[in-house]
């Protein structure tokens, strides 16, 4: 591989960590489009999908600070391939449950929470572990490649799960199966990386809120969490697509579920570019840019009534977020030291899926209580004012210029 943009995969542990990751992706949204059709064929009750969606964010949000604090403290390649373990066990157990055709509410549920376990063990060490795979220079490569093979699996996911699923579940929880089974592969073929020893003993609890004081300590890195946070807070348009499409822009469908993926079509596309391109300079200003771009798009898809212009400000919304994604994805680990990464990327997973969360949350509130157009458009507006307000406040963060002069 020859060029700066294949950097990153010179380096063999970061190919196979990659290519785990992208396994991982795949198994995880196959599973969970069978797990969701399968419970509401057993319950025919929407609430169902909801409780599947929590059993899963639930560990996440509990286990995150102590996770964070192991990974700070154990091995990180041995925490991934017990979550990944834990996985393929919770996976292999919903396969033989399907093929003995005995699979019920109460048994997906309890899955769900054990898959969301594993991975409130797994993702922090696996997010703290990728700095220590390649030089400090090639990050941001090894970054935009991470967040291309995310989005791709996220967009293609749920569709084979579908197709898996029609096929019956013990296909859809074979395939899953079979992605774990590969990525666990990947994982135990990477090289482990020792841990930093702490610099001083700490007591168990201000240990485990290290990685909470510093956040809030360091500049670059409160700037850079809290302002993604907000903005996904504020600008959740994609949770009022269905609405839009059938209300407002009167198509049907199918042509609603091509407005639902336009976003993950330019996030896509972005993240492509930046594996060619990655970004140089400027890169503080960029984020701000990038978030306010985001905000607009928002505003431009509140006020559309056509549904290509809709269509075009979501693919927009998605670009503009996938570079807010790639400069946080590359600051927050390069601010961080190693002896407390795996606590501040802990904190900082729960932060963001938690907007994420909350960001629907909010969207579906506004539209009910004011209209799905208003409430887009007070979303977006609200996210150009933190994003003004975030440039005034972090002024460290805005003058940040190359990815390798953060300390």
């Amino acid at each position: 591989m020859k060029g700066p943009s294949f950097a990153a995969f010179r380096h063999r542990d970061f190919a196979f960590y990659a290519s785990a990751n992208f396994l991982w992706t795949i198994a995880l949204q196959i599973q969970a489009t069978a797990l969701a059709w399968q419970i509401y064929e057993i319950t025919r009750d929407p609430l169902q999908l909801g409780l599947v969606g929590l059993m899963e964010f639930l560990p996440a949000a509990l286990l995150a600070l102590p996770a964070g604090h192991l990974a700070d403290r154990v091995d990180r390649r041995r925490l991934i391939l017990i979550g990944v373990g834990a996985e393929l066990a919770a996976a292999t157990t919903l396969l033989s449950l399907a093929l003995a055709d005995s699979i019920t509410e109460a048994h997906i549920l309890a899955l769900a929470f054990a898959f969301g376990v594993a991975r409130a063990i797994a993702t922090p060490a696996a997010r703290a572990l990728m700095p220590n795979l390649m030089p400090r220079e090639h990050f941001a490569s090894a970054v935009a490649w991470s967040s291309t093979s995310w989005q791709v699996a996220t967009i293609a996911g749920p569709g084979i799960g579908g197709l898996l699923y029609a096929f019956g579940p013990s296909i859809a929880y074979g395939g899953a199966t079979l992605g774990f089974a590969g990525g666990a592969l990947l994982a135990f073929l990477m090289r482990g990386r020792p841990v930093a020893a702490p610099k001083v003993e700490e007591s168990d609890l201000t240990a485990i809120l290290a990685g909470l004081k510093l956040i809030f300590r360091n500049r670059i890195l409160l700037g850079t969490v809290s302002l993604d946070l907000f903005a996904v807070l504020f600008s959740g348009a994609t949770a009022l697509i269905p609405v839009f499409a059938q209300d407002i822009l009167h198509v049907g469908s199918d042509a609603g579920g091509l407005l639902r993926s336009a976003q993950g079509l330019g996030a896509t596309a972005t993240a492509l570019f930046l594996t060619q391109f990655p970004l140089q300079r400027h890169v503080g200003r960029r984020l701000f840019i990038a978030v306010g771009v985001f905000g607009l798009a928002a505003i431009a898809f509140g006020l559309s009534r056509d549904y290509w212009l809709s269509f075009a400000a979501l693919l927009v919304l998605g670009a503009a977020d996938m570079v807010s994604v790639f400069i946080r994805g590359t600051l927050v680990p390069l601010a961080t030291p190693d002896e407390l990464r795996g606590r501040v990327t802990a904190v900082e997973s729960v932060f963001i899926g938690a907007s994420n969360e909350l960001g629907m949350f909010v969207a579906g509130s506004g539209g009910a209580l004011l209209g799905p157009v208003a409430a887009v458009l007070l979303g977006g507006s609200l996210t150009l004012l933190v994003t003004a307000s975030w440039a005034a406040m972090f002024p460290k963060l805005r003058r940040v210029d190359r990815f390798t002069a953060v300390e």
